[in-house]
């Protein structure tokens, strides 16, 4: 292929010629791909609507200076303060360059034979396990269930699994599995020695976060490995910062072997720490914010005949008529175009929960379809 271009299909639904050496580029990159597409509205991507905290901002321009030292290879001011705000000890967390290093890094720890992961959702657990040639069995999500996660689950973790992946909530679809289940799957998990990966980036855009999350669980089972990011929920996807937690402290540190050192660059650290210092009201403001802004988002899709399934989060998934990508590029919106998703065909989309006026600008546009 030297000296030849191929297409390389793009999250996102675009392609990319490419010619040369192209081992350096992934054969998929997720939404948010505003890089080809720069006069574009990105929809294709989850961000917090009301950007940075100020006080993230303030941090860049602070500890601007700092870029000439190494980081903190502990992250220890940083671990202290996502122990503060989740509720756990310091020891128990470790941090990542956004939480797709986290998603490979437990990988590599666990080396599994065998992972069951549900379909869809997202990629990166399914590139991961490739990766370090784990076989993979899907549980398949369903249309005609709403896209949930239901009890038969129980039944496919086996104890020739050794490793399992599941988003809370459930990305694309923004579907939630409720805490009892989530028990229980924990529970067979358990009896099986499988090891649990809870995606719960997510998680802080609900109403009520407390309802799901399961930090609280992480003593009574240490084969529980939460993942969380400051990607979405504090918008700061361009500085990459993610962190797991765990009571499993062999785990964490098979997880810290599988990771390059200063992986977390001085500026992720200290905006990290700053995002985390007094958000109970920015926190709030988006929670709210969402879901205002996605009621009315929702209510135009659903007068136009399109199916909405789960969308809990910031974001909404919906199913339409195929080619819509192309259409909202051409109106100057990238949305997400779901039909590279495992167990999804053309025709499934996602769209973000944007400012008031871009939201507007997407419902009118919606309307004229």
């Amino acid at each position: 292929m030297n000296g030849q271009a191929r297409q390389v299909q793009i999250h996102g639904g675009d392609s990319l010629g490419l010619v040369g050496s192209e081992m350096c580029i992934r054969d998929r990159i997720h939404g948010g791909d505003i890089y080809r597409n720069r006069n574009a509205t990105d929809y294709s991507v989850n961000s917090n609507p009301l950007g940075p905290p100020d006080a993230v901002l303030e941090a860049l321009h602070e500890h601007a200076g700092d870029i000439v030292h190494y980081p903190d290879i502990c992250c220890q001011e940083l671990k202290e303060a996502i122990g503060r705000f989740e509720g756990v000890s310091s020891g128990e967390i470790i941090c990542g360059n956004g939480a797709a290093e986290l998603f490979f890094a437990a990988v590599l720890a666990v080396r599994p034979k065998k992972a069951l992961l549900l379909a869809p959702s997202f990629a990166e657990y399914a590139r991961a396990l490739v990766a370090s040639g784990s076989d993979i069995r899907y549980y398949r999500l369903t249309q005609s269930d709403g896209y949930r996660v239901k009890e038969d689950i129980l039944g496919e973790i086996t104890k020739d699994i050794d490793m399992m992946f599941l988003c809370n909530p459930n990305n694309p679809t923004g579907e939630l599995t409720d805490k009892p289940l989530l028990f229980r799957i924990l529970d067979k998990c358990r009896a099986c020695g499988v090891l649990l990966v809870l995606d719960e980036c997510f998680l802080d855009f609900l109403p009520k976060p407390h309802k799901y999350e399961m930090a609280g669980a992480r003593g009574t089972y240490p084969n529980l490995l939460l993942i969380k990011a400051f990607t979405k929920i504090f918008c700061m996807p361009g500085l990459r910062l993610g962190y797991g937690i765990s009571s499993d402290e062999g785990l964490l540190s098979r997880m810290a072997d599988a990771i390059q050192p200063w992986n977390v660059s001085v500026l992720a650290q200290a905006c990290g720490v700053a995002a985390l210092k007094d958000c109970g009201e920015y926190l709030e403001e988006t929670r709210d914010y969402v879901e205002n802004e996605k009621k009315d988002l929702i209510e135009v899709l659903s007068g136009k005949g399109y199916p909405v399934f789960g969308s809990k989060a910031n974001y909404i998934f919906f199913q339409a008529k195929e080619g819509l990508y192309e259409e909202a590029l051409k109106e100057g919106f990238l949305i997400r175009d779901c039909g590279n998703y495992e167990g999804l065909a053309p025709g499934y989309y996602r769209i973000a929960v944007r400012t008031k006026e871009e939201n507007e600008r997407m419902a009118a546009w919606l309307r004229r379809l």
